[in-house]
């Protein structure tokens, strides 16, 4: 794994972020002052669910340009999200989605996956940014460009918050559709996640081409805290 560069090191050495109830340009600001004109957030959402793919995003604000509501994705309802992402959307500079399949996370395991997932979301941003903030404690491998990790990030940063706001609302959209073709699991309404009424459905009628097959696909009665694939992300639903 890529160690954070220098350059971010120093960057950010003596900067004590403010403390506020919503995500600020906080680390924005600084990497532009330092002279990295364009700065992406990154994160992703998906890591626990039973099934569906691991969904990333990449967005790149634009300098002056309000986004009314913006905020930790999960402290917004699904209304909200929806009003919010379609502002991100319209009003920032650039922002792009992709994802790793359940075969492409049974191969490479769920991390690696999510890493996979946010490089192939930065790289096909259609502005090429100087400078990313991560969500989370792992630099994305395959990418030379200057990066910060960010724990919480979601809930310090803005460009990060609108990431996780634009990558969930895509994943909960494509896990609705989903749901049409595979009625049974409840993905209208848990989106993969392991809920009883999902693992219910496993028990009676086993997983579908979408499901996770290194994940533990069994009763919530059963798995208890052992499956931590379900339990480690569930604050994500």
């Amino acid at each position: 794994m890529r160690q954070p560069d220098k350059h971010t090191v120093e960057l950010f050495r003596g900067n004590k972020p403010p403390r506020s109830s919503r995500p600020t340009l906080y680390f924005e600001r600084v990497a532009m002052n330092d002279g990295f004109e364009v700065v992406a957030g990154v994160d992703e959402v998906g890591r626990g669910s039973l099934a569906g793919p691991v969904v990333a995003a990449a967005v790149v604000l634009k300098p002056g340009r309000s986004i009314a509501g913006l905020n930790d994705s999960k402290l917004l309802s699904a209304e909200e999200r929806e009003k919010v992402a379609d502002r991100i959307r319209r009003r920032a500079l650039a922002v792009s989605v992709a994802s790793c399949s359940p075969n492409e996370i049974d191969k490479l395991n769920i991390l690696w996956a999510s890493l996979e997932a946010m490089r192939r979301a930065v790289d096909s941003l259609s502005v090429r940014p100087g400078y990313l903030l991560i969500d989370g404690n792992k630099s994305v491998p395959g990418i030379e460009i200057p990066s910060k990790t960010i724990i919480s990030g979601d809930a310090r940063s803005r460009s990060i918050a609108a990431a996780s706001i634009i990558a969930k609302c895509h994943r909960d959209a494509l896990m609705r559709k989903l749901h049409g073709e595979f009625p049974d699991y409840g993905w209208d309404t848990n989106v993969g996640y392991g809920t009883a009424a999902h693992y219910a459905a496993l028990d009676e009628i086993g997983p579908c081409v979408h499901h996770r097959r290194s994940f533990r696909l069994t009763t919530l009665e059963t798995a208890g805290v052992a499956n931590e694939q379900s339990t480690l992300f569930a604050d994500e639903m």
